[in-house]
């Protein structure tokens, strides 16, 4: 059986990989996702990682409510799981973008 903070650890870590698709899923809907690396714009970054924020903010209210009971400093919450997130997040996000953006391959 998990403890509690375990299961906040891995619950970032799908957190992030759903951001990445909401984050893939915004570039299609935007058109933003082109096949030119050299167009891929930095605004195109911010609003990625906009949402990997909101996510990320969604996902501590869900958990809070949740496990907030079982640690013993609330902060614990917070920081849980962080760095696994963005990592997650920002792997899986060049994962799919590299899926959809890349050059077809032609013999």
């Amino acid at each position: 059986m998990l403890k509690p903070l375990e299961k906040v650890y891995w619950l970032r870590l799908a957190a992030g990989i759903v951001a990445a698709f909401l984050c893939t899923g915004f570039g299609l809907v935007t058109n933003s996702i082109t096949s030119n690396l050299a167009e891929f714009e930095f605004r195109s970054f911010l609003n990625g990682l906009s949402i990997a924020l909101l996510v990320y903010i969604i996902s501590y209210y869900a958990i809070k409510s949740k496990y907030l009971v079982y640690v013993s400093k609330p902060q614990k919450l917070l920081t849980t799981g962080i760095g696994i997130y963005f990592i997650a997040w920002i792997v899986f996000w060049v994962l799919l973008y590299t899926i959809i953006a890349g050059q077809p391959v032609t013999p």
